[in-house]
């Protein structure tokens, strides 16, 4: 059966990057879906791609649009019978300067909400021995909230709702400007990332036993730091960075390769689990 994979936000950066490793690697016949906000930037990446082997498609899809990620998801099904990898990896931009207040809403819409709109939409037509795997960063930690903020992500007791509902509610303090005084980080990606990775070890812990018997795989990734136009206006210097195919190399690893029973439901930087706590 030929294997079906997804990147969103595979235009530039680590998606296109991401997108092109899997076209490289899978086999002729498979597909890989581009997908993206605009049409022309993903045909444009689509012929980007070098030594392809995989079949490739291109589909316009916003992650802020829960009706289109659950209809796209829909579309694969019928079309494929199922999807075998999916990167979440969509992720709204932070510019320096701006006001968090201006930047929150699209921030969370995209990189939390639209996580858990990826999640439940493809996580029921994951085949056998797929992968599904949400790009985040080891800020996602619970360890970089203060003590006094754990419990809002117990995600040993919370649904994917309730971790909408925390980050829903952490995102009004910022508007609201009480977040510090509730102990929320002024870094708004800190707990942005944290409700990511919490929102993956929520949907792992609900379907471990049944993955384990199948060789797969739910899992965040840190890519690490990454030379790109997202990420050079926060730092003065880049040359530790990565380029965006070096970054891909260690999540096309985990898409790719047999599972590592310890990485299940786990985030994952350079091959090793960072702690949830």
């Amino acid at each position: 059966m030929s294997r079906v994979a997804i990147v969103t936000g595979a235009n530039q950066g680590l998606g296109f990057a991401l997108a092109e490793g899997l076209v490289q690697r899978m086999a002729a016949g498979d597909v890989v879906y581009l997908t993206g906000r605009s049409g022309d930037r993903l045909r444009d990446a689509a012929t980007r791609l070098t030594v392809p082997v995989a079949d490739t498609g291109t589909h316009v899809l916003d992650v802020r649009d829960g009706a289109a990620v659950a209809a796209f998801a829909g579309e694969l099904r019928d079309r494929h019978g199922g999807v075998d990898i999916v990167f979440s990896n969509a992720a709204a931009r932070l510019t320096p300067q701006t006001p968090w207040s201006e930047l929150i809403e699209p921030f969370v819409d995209t990189n939390n909400l639209g996580t858990t709109r990826m999640l439940r939409a493809f996580s029921p037509i994951l085949r056998p021995a797929g992968r599904l795997l949400v790009v985040a960063s080891d800020f996602g930690t619970l360890n970089n909230l203060p003590t006094s903020l754990h419990d809002r992500f117990d995600t040993a007791t919370m649904s994917l709702d309730d971790v909408d509902a925390t980050v829903l509610a952490w995102r009004d303090a910022v508007l609201a400007g009480t977040a510090g005084a509730q102990g929320w980080p002024d870094w708004i990606n800190i707990p942005s990332k944290v409700g990511q990775v919490a929102a993956v070890r929520v949907l792992a812990r609900d379907r471990r036993e049944a993955d384990k018997r199948t060789d797969t795989l739910i899992a965040a990734v840190c890519p690490g730091l990454i030379d790109t136009a997202a990420s050079r206006p926060w730092f003065d210097d880049m040359s530790s960075a990565q380029t965006p195919a070096q970054a891909a190399t260690d999540p096309l690893r985990l898409a790719l390769n047999p599972v590592s029973p310890d990485t299940y439901g786990e985030l994952v930087q350079l091959g090793r689990v960072r702690p949830w706590l």
